[in-house]
């Protein structure tokens, strides 16, 4: 392609066992401890209790043009979360039906858009899990303007590197760089297992006083009076 694209090769995807475990995090149990990473509020999930997790691949492309994800749909594998940088486009549909379909033949793990999809309807029917920002009737065309595939992007305020650990699920969106990934699902694997005994404490009859001893940490700040 010419000089208007900038194309790099596919990144390396997330191992079956490392993806397997990472699924298993809840977007909100990082949300406890990392500041960083979270993709704005607005890109919301189309299907509602999916988790998604894996290696970004990723596609840039501006405006009323999306001739390069043609190019890169030939080219997705399984497993991959695939990462749409609309390049601050919120007016043209990039993803509807027709390539939602191809996902699904494809067999990506899930797609993240930073802009608007159209035909919700056939892309929860193809059932490839899909967040965007809002729905448009007014869709990209074969313009052949350019663009980036498996370059870094930004998505949703968040920088993505091709091969960043996607996670996303109904509560949002975060992106990890691989490095960090095995520590932090440990902690949050942990953290949600404890959660849920701690629920059944609660059940038996337990304080949250019991489980956590808020009445020293309201007496350090001048509580001590107050009844609790």
């Amino acid at each position: 392609m010419s000089d208007i694209y900038r194309i790099e090769p596919l990144p390396a995807q997330l191992s079956p066992e490392r993806t397997a475990r990472l699924a298993k995090v809840e977007a909100a149990t990082l949300g406890h401890y990392l500041h960083a990473g979270f993709v704005d509020l607005g890109i919301r999930p189309l299907l509602g209790e999916a988790r998604v997790a894996g290696a970004a691949v990723t596609v840039q492309i501006a405006g009323a043009d999306s001739t390069l994800l043609y190019h890169a749909m030939d080219r997705v594998r399984p497993g991959d979360i695939l990462v749409i940088d609309r390049a601050g486009d919120k007016t043209h549909a990039c993803w509807g039906g027709f390539m939602a379909a191809v996902a699904k033949i494809r067999g990506l793990a899930g797609v993240i858009i930073d802009g608007a999809i159209t035909d919700p309807a056939a892309i929860i029917a193809a059932g490839v899990p899909t967040w965007a920002r809002q729905t448009s009737a007014i869709t990209t065309k074969l313009l052949n303007l350019g663009g980036g595939f498996n370059v870094p992007v930004s998505i949703g305020g968040v920088a993505v590197t091709p091969g960043d650990a996607v996670l996303a699920d109904d509560c949002g969106v975060v992106v990890i760089p691989q490095s960090r990934i095995d520590r932090l699902t440990e902690i949050a694997l942990k953290d949600q297992e404890e959660e849920g005994g701690w629920i059944e404490r609660l059940q038996k009859g337990e304080m949250l006083q019991d489980l956590v001893d808020i009445r020293a940490m309201l007496a350090k700040n001048g509580m001590e009076g107050a009844g609790v």
